[in-house]
């Protein structure tokens, strides 16, 4: 494995109305819904090592600290970037900050575990 800290990956999306609050069911206002964030944020953090990893390696998710402070109406264009902050075995964290054009809109720390793919797959049949 080559990964070390200071990967870093840059996602920029536009908020559609499927990314909102209210089309998501975790609220009732059309601005970016928590979910969706963190879900480009995540994409972030596996972008970002993507690249990185030996074959048949991949990483999963494991722990999720997300601050949401401010909305994004439809048509915002936000940036996510993860970067890698610290590598401990197999055990990724990631620092994450989401902005808009006016302002931080959420942080985040994420942690990833770096897992054979297809051992972990096994783990699922019974």
């Amino acid at each position: 494995m080559t990964i070390e800290p200071g990967l870093r990956a840059e996602l920029v999306f536009m908020v559609e109305r499927s990314d909102t609050a209210m089309r998501l069911g975790s609220g009732d206002v059309p601005v970016l819904g928590t979910p969706r964030l963190l879900a480009f944020a995540e994409a972030a953090t596996v972008r970002a090592v993507q690249d990185h990893l030996a074959p048949g390696q991949t990483s999963v998710g494991t722990k999720v600290t997300l601050e949401h402070r401010a909305a994004s109406p439809v048509g915002a264009h936000v940036e996510v970037v993860a970067e890698l902050a610290e590598v401990d075995g197999r055990r990724l964290l990631f620092e994450v900050t989401t902005r808009d054009a006016r302002r931080t809109v959420a942080t985040a720390t994420i942690e990833r575990v770096v897992v054979d793919r297809e051992r972990f797959l096994s783990g699922l049949s019974g």
